[in-house]
């Protein structure tokens, strides 16, 4: 992929602040069987596909760097979207690409960084 690509990502994530609002453990607001394994939020003004902010999973790792994005694809909201991993292992990566196939509705794609 043309590193063009993830130096503007990155550039984007540089001049925004990244807010957590749902964290580790806690359960999707509309469907409760939903538990993010891993710290969900967005960046601060920014906008994706849907109008909301640019979204992102946080990792364990201490640098919050991009590692790789999530593509998915929601045919219940007929909605696509990418989702940013910053500092997650590869463990963590193949946890939050499970996470988004778990529907009969959704499907994800993990692209890695490199």
């Amino acid at each position: 992929m043309d590193g063009s690509f993830w130096q503007h990502l990155d550039a984007l994530i540089r001049s925004a602040e990244l807010v957590i609002d749902r964290p580790k453990g806690s359960a999707h607001p509309r469907f409760p069987a939903f538990i993010y394994p891993l710290d969900y939020g967005y960046l601060a003004g920014t906008s994706s596909g849907d109008g909301d902010g640019i979204d992102f999973w946080r990792g364990s790792l201490a640098e919050p760097t991009l590692d790789a994005i999530v593509c998915t694809v929601d045919a219940k909201k007929r909605d696509v979207e990418i989702k940013l991993l910053l500092g997650c292992t590869k463990e963590e990566q193949a946890l939050v690409c499970a996470f988004h196939n778990d529907s009969e509705y959704m499907a994800a794609m993990l692209v890695g960084r490199g």
